[in-house]
């Protein structure tokens, strides 16, 4: 999937103004997501990810992953955007649903291995084991 595309996705299911909010709101899940999983796991999705998303989600990683649940990471995406709960949880469905359309089974089911089952409705999965 190519950037562009990437972006209408999102812009799509978060039913965004236009690609600049698409590709903020994509930037902002995408950091929480490189705070929770592990730096080489960060560098195996960030090579799947189109344009400048890898690189910025490479970016993003810390030396070791947090752990924390699913509403922290509504909390922290909403700190991000400048939104409520109810809005981040609505951003990181558009990103991660389309991060989970754009890369490979495989390489999903990698970074699923290191989340509760929580997240998997974020991803557009009614569990982790899809």
């Amino acid at each position: 999937m190519r950037y562009d595309e990437f972006l209408a996705r999102v812009r799509e299911r978060g039913e965004y103004a236009g690609q600049d909010e698409a590709a903020q709101v994509t930037e902002a899940v995408l950091s929480v997501l490189a705070q929770r999983i592990s730096p080489g796991e960060i560098d195996d999705l960030a090579s799947q990810l189109p344009g400048p998303l890898g690189p910025a989600l490479s970016g993003a990683k810390q030396s070791r992953p947090e752990r924390f649940g699913i509403e922290e990471f509504h909390r922290r995406v909403a700190e991000r955007i400048g939104g409520g709960p109810r809005t981040a949880q609505w951003d990181a469905g558009a990103v991660l649903t389309t991060v989970a359309d754009s890369v490979s089974g495989g390489e999903l089911n990698q970074v699923f291995s290191q989340l509760p089952s929580s997240y998997a409705a974020l991803f557009g999965r009614t569990d982790l084991a899809d």
